[in-house]
């Protein structure tokens, strides 16, 4: 097989890879925000719930997580596997488990403003959905964009673990590539293609940094 061709094949995994990894974002950054809400909830079993949940995300390995949520519709009400799509399998398990991580991330950036300035908005009468959307939400993501931009970047390597469960993105298909013909350049050629996609993902979040730095 020529250069040529084993590049186009690692492309087309990319593909595969990029489709994980902004599906991905779409799930875990939003859903991050009202699990760490319900983490710092007042009601005790909510926020025990949550709090288990998240434990237990954060402290299993994500490929096992992968496995688990693409059979678990077979072993709990014998869903045909081939009804079951693998990508979808693979974004839920990836989305449920960055979002946990996201909600801790989100969770420390809001206990980070001072209390102060809540009890202030009360004095001025605002409301709680006006006193978090207009003066909390704002710090907190100020504080967290360096924690996230970790994230996102670890993401980008984690969708490697997608062969789990058979979805063939870039890693899979240069593994095959390298195995089929008996060279090390589709793997180059697959490392060299994380940096450069971990370089503009890393780029892209230091200038959202940026925009939201706190001085000039």
């Amino acid at each position: 097989m020529t250069l040529a061709a084993m590049l186009m094949d690692l492309l087309r995994g990319l593909g595969t890879s990029l489709e994980i990894f902004f599906l991905t974002l779409l799930v875990a950054l939003p859903l991050g925000f009202p699990l760490a809400l319900g983490r710092m909830a007042k009601n005790r079993l909510l926020a025990g719930a949550i709090g288990v949940w998240i434990s237990i995300v954060r402290g299993t390995p994500l490929m096992l997580q992968i496995i688990f949520v693409y059979f678990a519709p077979y072993l709990l009400f014998g869903m045909p596997l081939s009804r079951y799509p693998r990508l979808l399998a693979t974004v839920l398990a990836f989305g449920l488990n960055y979002a946990a991580y996201f909600a801790e991330i989100y969770r420390g950036g809001m206990l980070a403003v001072d209390p102060g300035q809540r009890e202030a908005a009360t004095a001025l009468g605002l409301s709680r959905a006006q006193t978090f959307f207009r003066i909390i939400l704002p710090q907190t993501i100020k504080r967290v964009i360096p924690a996230v931009g970790n994230e996102v970047i670890t993401l980008v390597k984690d969708t490697s673990l997608a062969f789990t469960i058979a979805v063939t993105e870039m890693f899979t298909i240069a593994k095959q590539l390298s195995s089929a013909n008996t060279t090390m350049a589709p793997l180059v050629a697959a490392a060299v293609f994380y940096y450069i996609f971990n370089y503009l993902v890393a780029f892209a979040m230091g200038q959202i940094e940026k925009r939201y730095a706190y001085y000039s």
